[in-house]
């Protein structure tokens, strides 16, 4: 398993935007209002994984990763990760969803005087599920080995298969 690829989230994310801005082209007027709220328990999970990154970052880069009191299990920085690869993917779908609707909103919030009170909320609602990928992926790099060789940002190792 390797790391998750950015390029694979941006396709995932616009894909989604693409499809999503025609569901909401059809379904709008039938959505529930849009508050600031909407959002925010996206921008939680995110401020979460941060924190639980740093805390990861802290016991490999102190050595205090095994089995034993005071020590992180592997098993929870194994966990960690895979918390993080589904939270990117999460993230990326609703970054896709949430700019479709932006899209669809922010142009007709003059003339829409719901889409007027929805856009705040869209706006915070793509910046909180922007702020989760970025969490996730901060906290799936945590949690690599400092043993780990060095990874482009499309997770591609610079070595040669059995160059080792």
């Amino acid at each position: 398993m390797g790391p998750t690829r950015r390029r694979d989230l941006a396709v995932t994310a616009v894909v989604v935007a693409v499809l999503g801005y025609v569901a909401v082209s059809l379904l709008y007027r039938w959505f529930p209002p849009i508050t600031a709220w909407t959002g925010v328990s996206l921008l939680a999970v995110a401020v979460v994984e941060a924190a639980w990154a740093f805390h990861v970052r802290a016991r490999i880069g102190d050595g205090k990763i095994g089995d034993g009191p005071g020590r992180l299990h592997p098993l929870a920085v194994a966990r960690a990760v895979m918390i993080a690869k589904a939270s990117a993917w999460v993230g990326a779908v609703a970054v896709g969803f949430w700019a479709s609707v932006l899209a669809y909103v922010w142009p007709r919030r003059g003339e829409l005087k719901v889409a007027g009170e929805d856009a705040p909320g869209v706006v915070v609602a793509v910046l909180s599920a922007l702020a989760l990928v970025f969490a996730a992926l901060w906290l799936e790099h945590c949690c690599k080995s400092p043993d780990d060789p060095s990874e482009d940002a499309d997770g591609v190792s610079g070595r040669l298969p059995g160059t080792g």
